[in-house]
């Protein structure tokens, strides 16, 4: 009886798949009916314009950076600076640096080297002493060998036990001159060591003052080329936290830590501008298209270049809120201005090819269903999905194949809820919405 049952619940559960299976299978075939308040558009024919728009920056390509120096200690003080946009030659005075503290290191090292001399001085004197005072005493002692030599060679004229003192007295006079000798050699090599060490301070203190010297002039940084200072931002300014904030250029006064870039000297003659682009943008840009520029500082002058370079990696920081992806892309530009300089600001219109005769729609009418493109299409009060093939999108349309031209798709997602609307509150429509 057991088994029978659980063959016939079994049944009874494949049974209910199939019904469900079926009836999905009916909704997803069966037209969507809405009202009259599905917006819609049509398939039109004609050129499609790839134009691309972007916000833009200018730069020098050749350029030259200023760095404060590579200084242990801590931080920097700026105490001379010129602006951006100043006109330098090669050599000019750009940043100048509080020198207080190699100054004072400067005379911590004389005074070090006076007192090394001083020592040294002193070391040879005493070592001239001692040498003078060890000669005397070597001649005494040379003297003292002497005289017992010539009394031992008297030996045979005295007695036997003065001949015996002669000899002892030898021996005594030969032992202490070896001992002198030996003493004297270990206080000279003493006394040289000693003015070795001195001499020694000396060049450490001398090493060192030479480094201060060259640190206070590495103090004063000057222009490495003729052209156009270009000062960095300073991110230190609001203490290294700078969410989304604009940070000011480095000015006198601020604190620089050592090593840190500073500014450039850039060449004015080399300029580009560089952009950055969505990732549906990047796909109709290349290199060698036409390029519109309008410096937000020069309305109404419009200046022209080409796409120079096209990032193959996107760049997105991480505190950046637009999480879509950024392609880095340089212009070069065609026409030389002295009025421009870097950092300006530009709006950007790239001219991308054109698609001839192709049929379009409104980007507004594509929506990603089980990672497929579709339009709904309308016959009546119905709408049915149908998947279509992208040929090409800018930012407002689509060129695509699998429909027909004149059709009329909707322009918000039919299949969305709606949501019910309170007391007093007009009904909303449909939700709307396609795929970017």
């Amino acid at each position: 009886m057991r088994g029978r049952r659980a063959i016939t619940w079994a049944v009874v559960a494949v049974v209910l798949c199939a019904v469900v299976g079926v009836v999905a299978a009916a909704r997803r075939a069966t037209p969507v009916t809405a009202g009259d308040d599905i917006p819609t558009s049509r398939v039109k024919r004609g050129d499609l314009d790839m134009k691309v728009y972007a916000i833009g920056e200018v730069r020098a390509s050749h350029f030259e950076i200023m760095t404060a120096p590579p200084i242990g200690g801590g931080s920097l003080e700026i105490t001379h600076l010129l602006h951006t946009g100043a006109v330098v030659k090669k050599g000019d005075l750009v940043i100048e640096f509080d020198p207080i503290e190699q100054r004072y290191k400067l005379e911590q090292n004389r005074s070090e080297l006076l007192q090394a001399e001083q020592e040294i001085t002193k070391a040879k004197a005493d070592a001239a002493v001692v040498t003078a005072q060890d000669k005397v005493a070597l001649l005494k002692a040379r003297f003292d060998v002497r005289r017992a030599e010539l009394d031992v060679q008297k030996n045979e004229l005295v007695s036997t036990i003065d001949a015996r003192k002669n000899d002892l007295a030898l021996d005594q006079a030969k032992r202490v001159l070896a001992e002198l000798e030996q003493d004297v050699k270990s206080r000279s090599a003493s006394n040289q060591a000693t003015i070795a060490l001195a001499e020694e301070k000396r060049n450490k203190a001398r090493l060192a003052m030479d480094q201060a010297q060259q640190n206070i002039q590495k103090m004063r940084v000057t222009a490495p080329m003729d052209g156009l200072v270009a000062l960095e931002k300073n991110e230190n300014a609001a203490g290294g936290i700078f969410w989304g904030q604009s940070l000011p250029e480095y000015r006198e006064g601020d604190q620089v830590d050592a090593g840190r870039s500073v500014g450039q000297v850039i060449d004015p003659r080399e300029m580009e501008l560089t952009a950055k682009v969505g990732e549906l943008e990047r796909n109709n840009i290349k290199e060698g298209q036409s390029v519109d520029i309008e410096l937000d500082a020069l309305p109404g002058t419009t200046f022209h270049g080409t796409v120079k370079t096209l990032g193959g990696a996107n760049s997105r920081q991480f505190w950046e809120a637009d999480t879509n992806a950024k392609f880095d892309i340089t212009i070069a530009l065609t026409g030389k201005d002295s009025r421009m300089r870097p950092g300006l600001t530009a709006q950007v219109v790239i001219h991308g090819d054109p698609h001839k005769n192709v049929l379009y729609l409104p980007r507004q009418a594509l929506f990603l269903k089980d990672n497929k493109r579709v339009v709904y299409l309308k016959d009546g009060n119905n709408f049915a999905p149908r998947e279509v093939r992208i040929q090409a999108e800018n930012e407002s349309r689509a060129a695509v194949e699998g429909i027909g031209m004149g059709t009329e798709v909707a322009l918000v997602d039919p299949t969305a809820p709606t949501k019910r609307p309170s007391p007093g509150q007009p009904a909303p429509g449909p939700a709307g919405g396609g795929t970017p």
